[in-house]
């Protein structure tokens, strides 16, 4: 007895669900973005010659060189000359010379003044040493010792009246201009009021003078 259907179709098979799938083309993807990179570094190259263009240059250089500031005293200076057996109104003259040696003109000058030993002659400013400053156009007539000046020319103040003992005092009628001298007569008082607590002292007093570079300019 056959069974129904046994050998009828046997070369017919069904579709399975392996062979009804869906084939993609995913794998081409690849390949593509790689052709398109391909193309987009050959546009770049190609485009270097597009902005090429014609260049030229020149050069040039200039010297910078500073200037030199510098303030010495000499040939005359006769503040390093004390004084001995000073009495209430005596005065005591000396002369300097102020250099303005270096090669850049000065704008202004100073003076600082001090005191080592010290003594109520420097610390009393009423009754204490005073000093004054005077300038001549030209060089002082010294006389002595003990020293005294005149002047040849026309005498003009540097300095008025003050202590003897100050601090970055600020100096007038100087020339201050590079290569020339300023003539200076530095006079020192103990004044008249002076009483007796001051009979006996000693007191050393260093002057330093000191100058500013002039203004800047256009060079």
């Amino acid at each position: 007895m056959t069974t129904p259907f046994q050998g009828r179709g046997a070369g017919l098979r069904l579709p399975t669900k392996t062979s009804m799938r869906h084939f993609t083309s995913g794998s081409t993807m690849p390949k593509l973005i790689a052709s398109l990179a391909v193309l987009g570094a050959a546009a770049a190259i190609a485009g270097l010659g597009t902005y090429a263009t014609f260049t030229s240059s020149t050069s040039a250089s200039h010297t910078i060189a500073t200037g030199t500031l510098s303030l010495t005293s000499g040939p005359t200076n006769r503040l390093g000359t004390g004084a001995s057996l000073v009495a209430a109104g005596d005065s005591m003259q000396r002369a300097i010379d102020l250099n303005y040696a270096g090669s850049i003109s000065f704008g202004s000058t100073t003076l600082t003044t001090s005191a080592s030993p010290s003594s109520a002659l420097d610390t009393d400013a009423t009754d204490g040493l005073h000093v004054v400053i005077d300038k001549c156009s030209v060089a002082w007539t010294e006389s002595g010792p003990p020293y005294t000046y005149t002047c040849g020319g026309s005498t003009s103040t540097v300095l008025a009246s003050s202590p003897v003992i100050g601090s970055n005092a600020a100096l007038s009628n100087l020339t201050l201009t590079a290569g020339s001298t300023d003539h200076l007569r530095v006079t020192v008082t103990l004044p008249s009021t002076a009483g007796n607590s001051l009979q006996n002292l000693s007191s050393t007093i260093a002057y330093t003078f000191t100058g500013v570079q002039r203004a800047g300019t256009n060079q």
